[in-house]
């Protein structure tokens, strides 16, 4: 009998639990450890920061899920891993031991590394997780009441594009529902060496497409950005050359900043 921990309880851990749990007999453990109770399909926190979706529409609780198809379940984290002992160590001191150890956690949030920037403490919005999006949809409703400029865009060191310019898509969209689009100026701010860069260098003609879209809805972009600090309603950011060099510096202010 072996004992396989999945570390990370999203979209990856979760789908790798099932796989494992459909292929190995029942003598083989699967256990799945996670940081929540609570799993968040984040493809849609977009959505539910513009209140197209609920949050209760995107979330499933886990423990009786789990259970019900044999796979073990842990909520508390993980504090460190214990590699030469086989072992992980969970936030509440307990270790559990492993035969294998799949890796399947999501990114860092690393907010803090721009003075003001994010939601906890800062003065941006966020679509990282649910309660992010959540938090951001109150603050999208205070813009629909009083309209103003917007900034989206992606923090320096970034490592996902795509849901930016998702969202910038989907505000505009609700805005013009809403008819008040033309009254609210929106900038797309990226550390991309080119909008469609998508941290890929592109995906087939990913740069015209994006450049085309942009254009059509009347969104301004700023590439080469590092956002160095943010204020309660303005950004500041660096523009970069291709020598790595500041080029020139740019305050733009915001009713609405998702970054």
């Amino acid at each position: 009998m072996t004992t396989t921990i999945i570390m990370g309880a999203g979209i990856g851990g979760i789908s790798q639990a099932y796989e494992l749990r459909k292929e190995l007999s029942k003598d083989h453990q699967v256990v799945l450890v996670g940081d929540s109770e609570r799993f968040e399909f984040t493809p849609s926190n977009p959505w539910v920061a513009v209140g197209w979706r609920k949050p209760k529409n995107i979330t499933i609780d886990l423990p009786d899920l789990l259970a019900k198809h044999g796979i073990g379940f842990h909520s508390e984290g993980v504090r460190q891993l214990h590699p030469t002992e086989n072992e992980i160590e969970l936030n509440d001191g307990k270790r559990l031991k492993y035969d294998y150890l799949v890796i399947a956690t999501g990114p860092k949030l690393a907010f803090d590394e721009v003075p003001g920037l994010g939601p906890d403490g800062g003065h941006t919005q966020s679509i990282c997780r649910t309660g992010h999006a959540e938090t951001a949809f109150i603050d999208f409703e205070k813009l629909v009441a009083n309209p103003g400029p917007v900034v989206i865009g992606a923090a320096p060191a970034a490592s996902c594009f795509g849901p930016a310019y998702e969202y910038a898509f989907i505000l505009d969209t609700e805005l013009k529902k809403r008819k008040i689009r033309d009254r609210v100026p929106m900038h797309f701010v990226t550390p991309e060496p080119y909008v469609g860069h998508l941290g890929l260098d592109g995906v087939g003609d990913t740069k015209s497409l994006m450049e085309s879209e942009l254009r059509d809805r009347h969104i301004k972009w700023t590439c080469n950005a590092k956002i160095t600090r943010v204020a309660d309603g303005s950004l500041n950011f660096s523009e970069i050359d291709d020598e790595g060099q500041t080029r020139k510096e740019h305050e733009l202010p915001f009713h609405h900043a998702m970054i």
